[in-house]
């Protein structure tokens, strides 16, 4: 099998590609960690992996003057989604492509912190999210976005419309969490205890619900994009 390149830019050491991981690999694919706090996506060729992933984080888009960071992934992406290079934005990831697409980013109307299922959009052909239906998934996030012009609403909740896009085979984000590991959500609920005492939310809560979901979400999202890199043109 010949080897491909994806380098996943990670923010905080925890939001990484979790159950994404093992079918990217099983899919040919080897996986170079860009940890932006070390090394800047300003130094990445746009064109130079097979494979684009941006993960998500505790910032924002709007936090570029604090985090020039976002401003250095936005000009990235805007380059690799121009020559239409396969990419995959997770939550702030979903977020940065769709601002390198021109859409706003802003926050929503509450955090959507917890599990629940996804109201996948009709389409004339078949959903690429079509695994996760009726499928509880890990939402984590206060921002939203308006949905990028030339690119298709494939799922929403109540609290947030576009919870995923796509453009064409080769682009698509995610603002929700398909890629939680469930045995590794101790690190979530730790990483992120300011944010859940702030927003007044029980860990424990959380941490029974990922006992009862984590499971099928890892084998319904290995399903999605397993059938999603099968698809990719290069």
């Amino acid at each position: 099998m010949t080897r491909r390149t994806v380098q996943a830019i990670r923010h905080i050491g925890f939001e990484d590609l979790g159950s994404f991981a093992r079918p990217m690999q099983e899919a040919g694919y080897d996986i170079d960690y860009i940890d932006v706090a070390e090394r800047s996506p300003a130094t990445l060729d746009p064109l130079g992996a097979d494979l684009l992933v941006v993960l998500g984080g505790p910032i924002g888009v709007y936090d570029h003057e604090a985090y020039p960071v976002v401003t250095d992934e936005i000009q990235l992406l805007r380059a690799r989604l121009a020559a239409d290079r396969p990419t995959l934005g997770i939550c702030l990831g979903a977020q940065l492509m769709a601002a390198a697409l021109g859409a706003r980013v802003y926050p929503g109307p509450a955090r959507e912190i917890g599990w629940s299922a996804l109201d996948l959009s009709d389409m004339a052909t078949p959903n690429p999210l079509a695994a996760l239906d009726d499928i509880p998934v890990l939402h984590w996030h206060g921002d939203t976005f308006d949905l990028p012009a030339g690119t298709t609403v494939l799922a929403s909740t109540p609290l947030c419309a576009n919870q995923a896009f796509s453009r064409g085979p080769n682009i698509l984000g995610l603002q929700f969490h398909p890629e939680v590991l469930g045995a590794r959500f101790e690190h979530w609920l730790l990483g992120h205890a300011s944010e859940l005492a702030t927003a007044g939310i029980s860990p424990e809560v959380l941490r029974q619900d990922t006992r009862r979901y984590a499971a099928g979400l890892e084998q319904a999202g290995a399903a999605v994009l397993t059938g999603w890199l099968s698809r990719l043109t290069r």
